[in-house]
């Protein structure tokens, strides 16, 4: 259909020929009783349907603060523990550093105390040694004269031709023996040096 056929429709339905601007508005009875049905529907509407909607969105709008408040608390809390963490760990850095320090100190320590008691032990067993040794060589020296004193009194007894079996002359016979002996050692090593 055109818009000429439309406009023709409209002018025979309602008996009368209506023409230019007046087409497009209704008539005034149309106006009042759409004015009368707005106004019931916008008075239902803001009476019962808007304080719904205001609580729902009331209701969600608390629910987004509380949520966000929540958020804020949470993210707080985690901040704190974050700090509190950090703290922690920096403690426990510190108190590692101390107690490496600590062994370290104490290690050197232990070397020390164990250098100590075995140069102490080295000392004790080369003093143990020594005596020892003098204990040796004055046994030694014992032993020697005694078997010096014997081959001595024997080739003297050989030599003199009377035998020097008596203890107490032989034992001055070896002493002088061996004072003489001891004696040129002793001038022989002073002209040594």
């Amino acid at each position: 259909m055109s818009g000429a056929a439309v406009s023709a429709a409209v002018v025979t339905a309602a008996g009368e020929e209506v023409e230019g601007i007046q087409l497009l508005l209704p008539a005034s009875y149309d106006l009042l009783w759409s004015s009368i049905v707005l106004v019931v529907i916008a008075v239902a509407f803001y009476k019962y349907v808007l304080p719904k909607f205001q609580a729902v969105l009331d209701e969600r709008t608390s629910k987004i603060e509380g949520g966000l408040a929540l958020a804020e608390t949470a993210q707080a809390e985690a901040a704190a523990q974050l700090a509190e963490y950090q703290q922690l760990l920096a403690d426990a850095r510190s108190e590692a550093a101390r107690i490496r320090e600590d062994a370290r100190a104490e290690g050197g320590q232990i070397l020390a105390e164990s250098r100590a008691r075995a140069q102490e032990e080295a000392a004790r067993i080369a003093e143990t040694a020594q005596r020892q040794i003098d204990a040796e060589r004055q046994q030694a020296a014992v032993s020697l004269r005694a078997d010096v004193g014997t081959l001595a009194t024997q080739l003297a007894s050989k030599i003199v031709g009377e035998s020097l079996e008596d203890e107490a002359r032989r034992s001055r016979v070896v002493d002088r023996f061996l004072d003489d002996l001891e004696a040129s050692t002793t001038t022989s090593a002073g002209k040594g040096n």
